[in-house]
């Protein structure tokens, strides 16, 4: 992927075990690997219940605990006659609701747009550093 490549990403090791409570799962890591490196492939949960098994991450019940934060998602969709884009408009601190008009679509040159998420300065910065390099 083009991304990949103007960012030095490097590929995990496959040898590396995934996470799962315990240490047992019935998770197929090649599969896994995979989908992740596939355009045209969803990774799925490979579990009936994905809340029911984090759980233990999310209680210390396990060997590691994890605080998960909620943020927005940003989608993009190739098809047929071009992209879609999809993202949310609002910006929030929390659960205070900062502004419900932010332009998360941003468009780096003709070709490329890039979507927001996380810290405004930290998205405008790095937005920037991948305009400069498709120049």
């Amino acid at each position: 992927m083009a991304l990949e490549s103007v960012c030095n990403f490097q590929a995990p090791n496959p040898r590396i075990g995934l996470l799962r409570p315990g240490g047992k799962g019935d998770v197929d890591e090649s599969d896994v690997l995979n989908n992740l490196w596939s355009l045209d492939k969803f990774s799925i949960p490979a579990v009936t219940d994905p809340a029911e098994f984090l759980k233990p991450f999310t209680t210390g019940e396990g060997n590691v605990k994890i605080e998960f934060d909620h943020g927005t998602t940003t989608l993009a969709f190739k098809f047929q006659h071009g992209v879609i884009v999809a993202v949310d408009s609002r910006a929030t601190a929390g659960s205070y609701i900062a502004s419900q008009t932010v332009k998360k679509v941003i468009e780096i040159n003709p070709y490329l747009l890039g979507t927001m998420a996380g810290g405004a300065a930290d998205c405008s910065f790095w937005e920037r550093v991948l305009a400069e390099q498709c120049r």
